[in-house]
């Protein structure tokens, strides 16, 4: 059996029989990777955070998606003014999940806000806005520009990143204005922007396969790119692995 991948959605106000309702979504770019890498995606909803437990019996891996910002509260911050799409329950859920994920080691991909989830679970913080906060520019550029190459990040050559797909510098896309500030407990900051921006990181704990990265590997994956394509099938595999060995 193929191993399956729990992706968190991100809420979305939508319309039914109209009238408003809440739903979620996931993008095909981050099911179609999966499914290319040979896993089968499932989605997984916030819900009461009781139940992680019972969701991650179910599956082999899990993929931490992009969308709005964390609330500052999580990590002992205060309100901005550039802060979009933030959301409780979201937040709940998924620090959560990324904390059982690491109890119970099984492999985990995290993308953009993804990453910072990671960081946050493990008492990180983060930088709630890098042209305000820091003066750096070029990071949050969205349209066609997401699809593409605009940005660059140097790989530490002594990480499991590297070893993924390959040390030195890789192009890559950047649709952020928020970056990790102060690591989380065990966190290890594995690859840098230009400007010293943390890009990737990694734990320290080597029995759990985890990687995140702050850029969109699952656009550069439609473009072919093969560094974005290494990831999901890393992911995959540790998540077959983890099948295998329950």
């Amino acid at each position: 059996m193929q191993p399956v991948i729990g992706i968190t959605g991100r809420p979305k106000e939508l319309e039914s029989v109209g009238q408003p309702t809440r739903g979620y979504t996931v993008f095909h770019t981050y099911t179609d990777a999966v499914i290319a890498a040979g896993g089968s995606p499932v989605v997984l909803i916030p819900t009461d955070v009781d139940h992680i437990d019972d969701v991650l019996d179910r599956i082999d891996g899990v993929l931490l998606t992009g969308g709005g910002d964390i609330d500052p509260e999580r990590y002992g911050g205060a309100p901005h003014e550039s802060l979009m799409g933030v959301d409780e329950e979201r937040d709940a859920y998924e620090l959560e999940l990324a904390r059982l994920a690491y109890a119970r080691r099984i492999p985990t991909l995290a993308i953009c806000r993804g990453l910072q989830v990671v960081n946050v679970a493990f008492g990180g913080t983060l930088v709630r806005d890098l042209p305000s906060e820091r003066g750096v520019e070029g990071h949050d550029r969205i349209g066609d520009a997401a699809w593409e190459k605009h940005s660059s990040v140097e790989i530490d050559p002594a990480s499991t990143l590297a070893e993924v797909i390959g040390p030195g510098t890789h192009g890559i896309n950047s649709i952020h204005h928020q970056a990790v500030d102060r690591v989380g407990d065990g966190i290890r900051v594995v690859g840098r922007a230009p400007e010293g921006t943390p890009e990737a990181i990694q734990h320290e704990d080597a029995t759990w396969p985890m990687l995140a990265v702050q850029w969109h590997p699952e656009f550069l994956r439609c473009r072919g790119d093969g560094a974005s394509i290494e990831l999901f099938g890393h992911l995959v595999g540790a998540a077959a692995k983890y099948r295998a060995d329950q």
